[in-house]
């Protein structure tokens, strides 16, 4: 009986090994392990077995029976995938970016130069981060060092959720947040740029949009000072806008840096255009991320990358950025 056993096991085995569709396999399953199986009518049979017989041929019994139902699963996975592949293949979409040069269209300027800081960022070392754009008040503004009744956080300058407590979710109103939510993942060093849409409660005109752009770098590390602050960017300074131009910083205030600064850049016609604000991060904001300030520092900055696209293409009035007008988003 116990030979028996092992004819009947290699051949159920042969038998799952060679079923190709998944329907056949679960009526091969009924076959192989149901209760007229050919392993079932010799579990039936050994009641005229002795005592002695019975306990070695049940052994074997159960040894097949586990191998042949090990071996349906595992076919079953194989048969399973293969019909996933096949159903995945058929809905399969065609996502791939439209890019310049297509009869599609082409990339928005603002993505264009958002793509571009990238690659030049990636170029210097950097990776890319990013984050919610609805964020919470931890995040956007105390973890940021702001005191609990800094003007940004009033209705006139924010974008209020009504989630949770009042004035406790709202739109982002910069890509800091995503500075705080880097440090409290990622231990440092830390070197990283984070690009995005934020929002502001405010009247939109040439120079001015509630919905708009930025891009905000961010480095923690031992022993980092002001003067790496400077020295990055002015060399970001020149990978991006070429060897003509020149950076220069200005004493400022912000409530996550300490010291703060303006920083500008020079035209090759000697014209200087403000682009951003920069300093060294905060000791408060280190500590609120669970990085201890008298082992790492680091230094942040950021501007805006609407008012940056359009002076770099001639674009007079923001505005035009959020246009649908095809002649205007057709010249870019």
């Amino acid at each position: 009986m116990i030979e028996e056993i092992s004819r009947i096991e290699a051949e159920a085995l042969r038998r799952v090994d060679e079923v190709a569709a998944i329907d056949d396999l679960r009526l091969l399953e009924s076959d192989l392990v149901g209760k007229r199986s050919p392993l079932a009518e010799v579990k039936r049979a050994m009641g005229r077995l002795d005592e002695g017989q019975r306990a070695a041929v049940g052994r074997r019994l159960n040894a097949a029976q586990r191998a042949v139902s090990d071996r349906l699963s595992a076919r079953r996975a194989e048969l399973e995938a293969v019909v996933l592949l096949g159903r995945l293949e058929a809905e399969r979409l065609d996502l791939t970016e439209v890019r310049s040069g297509r009869d599609a269209g082409h990339l928005h300027l603002v993505t264009q130069v958002i793509e571009e800081l990238e690659d030049t960022f990636v170029g210097l070392g950097f990776t890319v981060a990013e984050g919610p754009e609805v964020e919470d008040d931890w995040h956007n503004f105390t973890a940021l060092n702001f005191a609990e009744h800094h003007p940004a956080r009033d209705m006139q300058d924010t974008f209020f959720v009504d989630l949770g407590r009042p004035r406790e979710v709202l739109l982002r109103t910069h890509t800091s947040p995503v500075q705080v939510r880097v440090m409290e993942k990622r231990p440092p060093p830390i070197y990283s740029v984070m690009p995005g849409r934020v929002y502001r409660n405010e009247a939109t005109d040439a120079t001015h949009l509630a919905v708009f752009h930025q891009l905000e770098c961010l480095v923690v590390d031992r022993g980092i000072t002001f003067g790496h602050l400077a020295g990055t960017i002015d060399m970001f300074t020149k990978a991006f806008f070429g060897e003509g131009f020149s950076s220069r910083l200005r004493p400022s205030y912000f409530p996550f840096t300490e010291p703060s600064a303006e920083f500008d850049i020079q035209r090759p016609d000697g014209s200087w255009l403000e682009l951003g604000g920069s300093g060294m991060v905060h000791p408060n904001v280190l500590a609120n991320c669970g990085i201890d300030p008298e082992e790492w520092s680091g230094f942040a900055f950021g501007f805006g990358l609407d008012r940056l696209a359009a002076t770099r293409h001639g674009v007079g009035d923001l505005r035009e950025l959020m246009s649908t007008d095809v002649r205007i988003l057709s010249q870019f």
